[in-house]
């Protein structure tokens, strides 16, 4: 492997634990048999930013300003593109994107085009994400970009899934487990014909046999996969999006 490689920047912490999960995620899909062969990465995991659903839907802190400074940091230490492993935070990437001179890779874009190129057959996909996502409309926005719709848990689900996913922040996993499973089913049963994982802490506790015998969609992965390729050249390095802002 040639030293043209590029360096992968995260802007991680958001949870640290999600965070962990994309960089094994990345590890995993390197075709290293080396330390050197893998793929040189910056990371800046700060706990510290404001809660972003708290921010989409109740008025919380703007995590905006912590973001940038961890992109920022990334940047410095020489990323040649940013991932961040939490999906409500990609609900302010065109204000994070106007402050940073590389590239941020669009995590549900990312979701959305591989779902419809993988999965062709699958008209609705079902969504577990926290509260802020869904409200702020992402998924379905970018889903119905590429033909797909969107089955959204109902109120009571939705407090389901916070409470599984504060379960995995908490170290909890097989309670959160079972309730992110008995949602999806749900959602199944509503038409869902495939399952997005649409919060990185979901992967640590949802598993694929979960769901069967429906896809799958692990954003977390997805991303992970993506970034690698860039790296390695295998796609060209995104131009600095200039998305509108939702």
């Amino acid at each position: 492997m040639s030293d043209d490689r590029l360096i992968v920047g995260i802007v991680g912490g958001m949870g640290p634990e999600a965070t962990a999960d994309l960089y094994r995620k990345i590890i995993a899909g390197t075709p290293a048999t080396s330390d050197q062969l893998h793929l040189p990465v910056v990371m800046v995991a700060d706990p510290r930013i404001p809660d972003r659903t708290d921010a989409i839907i109740a008025d919380g802190e703007d995590p905006i300003p912590q973001m940038i400074r961890a992109a920022q940091r990334c940047v410095a230490a020489g990323a040649d593109f940013l991932i961040m492993p939490c999906n409500s935070a990609h609900y302010f990437l065109s204000r994070m994107q106007e402050k940073i001179g590389v590239p941020i890779i669009d995590m549900v874009g990312e979701l959305a085009r591989h779902l419809v190129e993988q999965h062709p057959e699958v008209e609705a996909a079902g969504l577990l994400a926290t509260t802020g996502t869904v409200h702020s409309g992402l998924y379905e926005r970018r889903l119905s970009e590429v033909g797909l719709q969107t089955v959204r848990p109902d109120e009571r689900d939705q407090e389901e899934i916070m409470r599984c996913i504060y379960e995995i922040k908490s170290g909890s996993r097989e309670r959160a487990r079972t309730g992110f499973s008995e949602v999806a089913q749900r959602l199944i049963e509503r038409g869902a014909g495939a399952i997005i994982a649409g919060c990185t802490e979901i992967p640590l506790g949802l598993r694929a046999s979960d769901v069967a015998p429906v896809p799958y969609l692990d954003a977390t992965q997805v991303l992970s996969r993506v970034a690698v390729e860039v790296a390695m050249g295998e796609r060209p390095l995104p131009e600095v999006s200039k998305r509108e802002s939702i």
